[in-house]
């Protein structure tokens, strides 16, 4: 990609930036014999002078010097122990907090039903139940010192004094129990003032921001209850809150549909508006709504992924680039192996709680009955459906086998695969296939930043 020859050695997690006659004699190295690779090299490249039959039987020495330290065609020891990593995310670290069932934004693709998630539990939470689900995160969190809670809805500012009661609530409850809450929000924006900015900038350690992209792209779908696109009423909000919070610890959070397959130029927007930490979802729904994304679109959604990994490229060769959530990996310090073979935490590590207090796996079951956990009151009723999020892990799905990518996403979304195929361990196709493109962007990148010498600032 973009002039890089990139081999990715799964199992050990290395990355190696080769040139081209070394990239095509690892690619047959387990397939052809010796004999045959050197043939079939000198004849591709007889019209070069610096490859002969002793540079190959270098490379030949290079791999096999690589393979004995575990680096190139290393062996996959996870296996056997995937189960017990995923018994060690069975202490609670987050939680989902719905404090608002309900939303001023009437947005037509919203996976919660415009924020109501069925109507079964409308309204607001109460500050009363707020608090039993900050001690229950306490009390399920055994020796976890940092712990998560997200407001989020709805829209959550339609409860604002209820979410700041709750953050004082949490401050009392660090020293106590020698725990550290991290607080964060999820908004639309509608209801963002300078106050909420300045007290967000004091007690929130991120902010998740939604703002499709193009005002053109944004209003479409992302509309106000009298058919209004909002793009006017938040963009500026946004900028003010971004930059007040140093272009750190936030993100712009999008979704891109069938709509605006060239959503690139949705992230280049954002980008030029000034905004540095990026985001954007491609958005999950029926088949049958005309905004769903199609077969069709992904050459399309592949090529636009390569389309903004090469600006990123430029923008960062000149000193000026912004960040994509899907490609800031790191290839030296993490995530741990535990936490690439497991995943998210989904029912293990993380659940979400409805404004009346009930438990669910995570904020994409709310409101599917089938997914109910227990409540507050009586905590975790059926054990039985959390064993299905237990067996969850990169081996307990056949098709990650061959999968280059499977250590970067860990099996994918549990949710995403039960909405798309009816199981928890299935697999969203559509959705693997974009994730191995902005994995291999993601590389690509590194692979620039180590070799140009410019620095990717997360």
């Amino acid at each position: 990609m973009n002039g890089y020859n990139v081999i990715i050695d799964v199992n050990s997690g290395c990355v190696h930036s080769v040139d081209e006659v070394a990239f095509d004699i690892i690619n047959a190295y387990e397939s052809q014999s010796k004999e045959e690779i050197k043939k079939y090299i000198l004849e591709k490249y007889s019209d070069r002078s610096d490859v002969t039959s002793e540079d190959i039987d270098l490379c030949f020495e290079d791999i096999e010097t690589l393979k004995e330290e575990g680096r190139l065609f290393s062996k996959d020891s996870f296996k056997e122990a995937a189960a017990e990593f995923k018994r060690r995310q069975g202490v609670l670290k987050a939680i989902c907090l719905h404090v608002a069932h309900g939303c001023n934004l009437n947005c037509e693709y919203c996976f919660a039903g415009k924020g109501e998630y069925g109507g079964e539990d409308k309204g607001l939470m109460s500050l009363e139940t707020g608090k039993k689900a900050l001690d229950f995160l306490v009390e399920n969190s055994g020796t976890r010192h940092n712990l998560e809670v997200d407001f989020f809805g709805g829209e959550p500012l339609l409860n604002w004094e209820v979410c700041k009661k709750l953050v004082e609530y949490g401050r009392s409850l660090e020293k106590k129990y020698n725990k550290n809450f991290r607080f964060t929000l999820t908004t639309n924006g509608v209801l963002v003032d300078d106050e909420v900015i300045d007290y967000c900038n004091k007690e929130m350690g991120n902010v998740v921001l939604s703002l499709d992209g193009r005002k053109c792209v944004h209003d479409k779908l992302r509309k106000t209850p009298n058919g209004k696109g909002s793009y006017d009423l938040i963009v500026d909000k946004f900028k003010k809150f971004a930059d007040a919070r140093n272009q750190k610890d936030y993100y712009i959070r999008g979704t891109y549909t069938h709509f605006n397959t060239d959503f690139s130029k949705d992230l280049i927007h954002m980008a030029d508006l000034g905004f540095k930490e990026l985001s954007v979802e491609p958005v999950v729904c029926s088949p049958d709504e005309p905004w769903a994304l199609r077969e069709s679109d992904l050459p399309v959604l592949k090529e636009q992924y390569e389309i903004l990994a090469n600006e990123m490229l430029r923008r960062y060769r000149k000193g000026d680039g912004f960040t994509f959530y899907h490609y800031m990996i790191d290839l030296d310090a993490g995530p741990c192996i535990v936490k690439r073979i497991s995943g998210c935490g989904v029912g293990t590590e993380y659940l979400a709680v409805t404004p009346s207090g009930d438990l669910f796996p995570c904020h994409q079951f709310v409101g599917d009955s089938k997914f109910k956990l227990g409540n507050l009151d009586t905590g975790i009723t059926k054990p039985e459906l959390l064993a299905q999020f237990e067996g969850c892990n990169v081996y307990s799905h056949k098709e990650c086998d061959s999968c280059f990518a499977k250590l970067y996403c860990s099996g994918g979304c549990a949710a995403n695969a039960y909405h798309t195929t009816g199981s928890v361990n299935g697999v969203y196709d559509f959705g693997c296939e974009l994730h191995k493109k902005r994995i291999e962007c993601a590389i690509m990148l590194k692979v620039a930043e180590a070799e140009e010498g410019f620095k990717v600032e997360y």
